[in-house]
């Protein structure tokens, strides 16, 4: 669509919009199309500016900011025994927590 766009001087037609509209499944008045066209080409106009300031120098990034892993490693710490776990719950079988039945279906 960039190239189209382009080519046709870089406005988006009310018969694009209309036809954007429809593969999208929206029922628009003549009046939101003409807005949706209008905001199409503001969102055209934004990626191209973008397009220019990419360089091939610029490697692309997922971030602006370079992320680092901020997980801990996993360690053992002293918690509740099954048996304290399962102390308060309102029905246990077999070391698990047992929960009421909400598909009829057998594991």
């Amino acid at each position: 669509m960039l190239d189209e766009h382009a080519a046709q001087g870089g406005a988006i037609t009310r018969d694009q919009a209309a036809h954007l509209a429809r593969l999208s499944r929206l029922a628009l008045g003549d009046d939101e199309l003409g807005r949706l066209a209008a905001q199409l080409d503001q969102i055209i106009a934004a990626v191209a500016r973008v397009q220019e300031v990419a360089a091939d120098d610029i490697p692309p990034t997922s971030h602006a900011l370079p992320l680092t892993n901020v997980y801990r490693a996993d360690e053992i710490r002293p918690s509740l025994t099954p048996e304290q776990a399962l102390a308060a719950a309102p029905a246990a079988e077999g070391g698990r927590f047992r929960v009421p039945r909400i598909l009829d279906e057998e594991a």
